[in-house]
């Protein structure tokens, strides 16, 4: 970084245990780095959103402004519905805002359902343009 660039860290957020787990280890990088801090939720592809899943995440989005506001961590938030699959959004918003660290959560899934479904986590670690920071919720077995 120079001068007084403040560094960016995306971090990529589903209301889940591995959600939560990303969210609460890219605050603590924020804290430590004085860093601001992107928070990405992306709808799969755009596909199958009802207006109660809509009306879900905007007030999970609103509630995790309302933490990082207590927390006192610059931030935005983005609640994606554009046709586009999770790790490219996330992967966008790092490269937009030259983001030096992307925090995911990581969830265990069978071979044959990383094959069918894909993996976020490993499309973001394949085409990010920083570091990534996979981390998993401190009850799940690795």
């Amino acid at each position: 970084m120079e001068g007084d660039a403040v560094a960016t860290i995306v971090v990529g957020y589903t209301d889940t245990l591995e959600g939560e787990a990303a969210l609460a280890r890219a605050m603590d990088e924020a804290k430590l780095r004085g860093a601001h801090l992107e928070v990405v939720h992306s709808h799969k592809e755009g596909r199958g959103i009802d207006a109660d899943e809509i009306l879900h995440y905007n007030e999970v989005m609103a509630n995790i402004d309302r933490r990082l506001d207590e927390a006192e961590i610059d931030h935005a938030t983005h609640d994606y519905i554009q046709g586009q699959a999770p790790a490219e959004d996330i992967v966008a918003c790092a490269r937009i805002t030259g983001a030096e660290l992307i925090v995911i959560g990581l969830r265990n899934r069978t071979k044959t359902g990383k094959y069918l479904m894909g993996s976020v986590a490993q499309d973001v670690m394949l085409n990010a343009p920083c570091s990534v920071l996979a981390v998993r919720p401190a009850d799940v077995p690795a």
